[in-house]
C-alpha cells in the first residue's frame, strides 16, 4: 500500500489526515471493508463542511461488506454550525403527544404526562434575515429506529422524548441554515437500519477514544499520493 491515498486540509491551525487505513481502523473500527467511493465520498464531506472525525464529529459507519456504509455527522457539528452562522437567532423544540382528552399538544422539551402517548417531535428556527421562523415536525413512527426483529433500538426504548425531540432540532436547522448543514445527517435521521443497534457501534466508540498521536502517523505510508486542500 505505498501509494495509499491520503486526503489533507485545514481546520483553523489543525490539519487532518486521513487515508483510507486511518479511516477504517480509527473511524469505521469494523472488520467490514469500506471502498475507495465510500471513503471519498466521507473526506469530501469531512473537507467541505470542516468536520474532524476524530473529534466525533462525522462517522463513516459499516456493519457489513453486503452493506453501503452510512455517513452521519455529530449531533454537536451540527448545532456548532448553526449557532456560528450570524443570523441565527435562537431554536425552540418539544415534542408531540396525544393528551388525555384527545387532543394533540406540543409540548416544550422532552417532557410528556405519563397519561400522554408520544406521536411526534417539532422545532422552531428564529434567522435574523428571515421575517418567519422555520418550523419542522416529525412523526414518532416514521423516525424510531428499529432492530432486525422490529422492535425499537434501545436508545429509543430508553429515552424516546429526547430522540425525537432531537430529530426535530436537526432537520428545522438543516432547513433554516441549508448553507452551511446541507448534506449532514445525524445518526437518528438514518432510515436505514444497521445489523447492530447504533448503541453498540464499535466504529464510534473507537473514534472517541483516538487520540492523534505517533502511532497514527506511523500508519502513514512513506511514498504516498497526496490531495491537498488549502483552507475555504
Amino acid at each position: 500500500m505505498n501509494n495509499e491515498l491520503i486526503v489533507k486540509y485545514k481546520i483553523g491551525e489543525d490539519e487532518i489526515k486521513l487515508t483510507p487505513k486511518i479511516v477504517q481502523e480509527y473511524i469505521v473500527g469494523t472488520d467490514a471493508k469500506i471502498t475507495m467511493p465510500e471513503f471519498k465520498l466521507f473526506t469530501e464531506l469531512c473537507r467541505v463542511r470542516k468536520l474532524n472525525p476524530f473529534l466525533r464529529e462525522a462517522y463513516l459507519i459499516k456493519y457489513s461488506e453486503k452493506q453501503p456504509a452510512s455517513i452521519v455527522v455529530g449531533k454537536d457539528a451540527i448545532y456548532k454550525r448553526a449557532v456560528l452562522n450570524p443570523n441565527f437567532d435562537g431554536i425552540e423544540s418539544g415534542v408531540i403527544v396525544l393528551d388525555s382528552n384527545g387532543d394533540v399538544v406540543e409540548r416544550k422539551g422532552a417532557f410528556k404526562l405519563n397519561d400522554d402517548v408520544l406521536v411526534g417531535g417539532w422545532a422552531k428556527v428564529y434567522r435574523k434575515d428571515w421575517e418567519h421562523p422555520v418550523y419542522a415536525s416529525v412523526t414518532f413512527d416514521e423516525c424510531v429506529q428499529k432492530k432486525s426483529d422490529g422492535t425499537p433500538n434501545s436508545n429509543w426504548t430508553k429515552q424516546p422524548t429526547t430522540m425525537i425531540e432531537k430529530v426535530a432540532k436537526v432537520r428545522a436547522l438543516r432547513e433554516a441554515f441549508v448553507e452551511d448543514l446541507s448534506g449532514m445527517y445525524e445518526a437518528e435521521e438514518m432510515e436505514e437500519v444497521p445489523t447492530k443497534e447504533p448503541v453498540e457501534m464499535t466504529g464510534k466508540e473507537k473514534a472517541e477514544q483516538v487520540v492523534i498521536d505517533a502511532q497514527v502517523e506511523e500508519q502513514v505510508p512513506q511514498a504516498p499520493e497526496t490531495i491537498t486542500f488549502d483552507e475555504m
